[in-house]
């Protein structure tokens, strides 16, 4: 056989057999999948800033994965006083960049379903800040949030 022959069917050879890792589309960075406690939150309406201490009288975790997030929210009483609440939600996200939108698909809060909320978003260490709007004119409701939450450890 011809050398120019045996050379191009080796490089051949080792071309067919190269193997090559597929590469996974990843939709959030890793920093930000997992369970987050809010710790606070601040709401501006009309003018007037509310500030909210989530560590007292109430627990809110959000849980986001690769795809979707889950927010659960409720009082510390077991609802057996005038705190009594509950709330929750969930949908699919997008991130692109800080750029961070929440599409809630599901909420107890019915009229607050299928609207989508646009946030800038924010990890360094253990600490997540979620900044934008949220828009729900059926539940009167026009305000800036910046809440704040820690990651839960396994």
């Amino acid at each position: 056989m011809n050398v120019k022959m045996i050379c191009a069917m080796v490089i051949m050879t080792l071309v067919a057999c190269e193997r090559k890792a597929p590469v996974a589309e990843k939709k959030s960075p890793d920093n930000l999948i997992g369970t987050w406690l809010l710790v606070s939150g601040v709401a501006i309406q009309k003018g007037d800033t509310t500030h909210t201490d989530y560590q007292k009288n109430q627990r809110m975790i959000k849980i986001i994965n690769e795809t979707h997030f889950a927010f659960l929210n409720h009082d510390l009483n077991h609802g057996k006083d005038s705190s009594a609440m509950y709330i929750s939600g969930g949908g699919k996200y997008t991130l692109t960049g800080d750029q961070y939108t929440e599409h809630l698909e599901y909420c107890n809060l019915r009229e607050w379903e299928d609207k989508s909320f646009n946030f800038t978003v924010t990890v360094k260490d253990d600490t997540l800040v979620q900044r934008g709007e949220e828009d729900v004119p059926e539940a009167g409701v026009k305000r800036e949030i910046i809440e704040t939450y820690t990651r839960l450890k396994p």
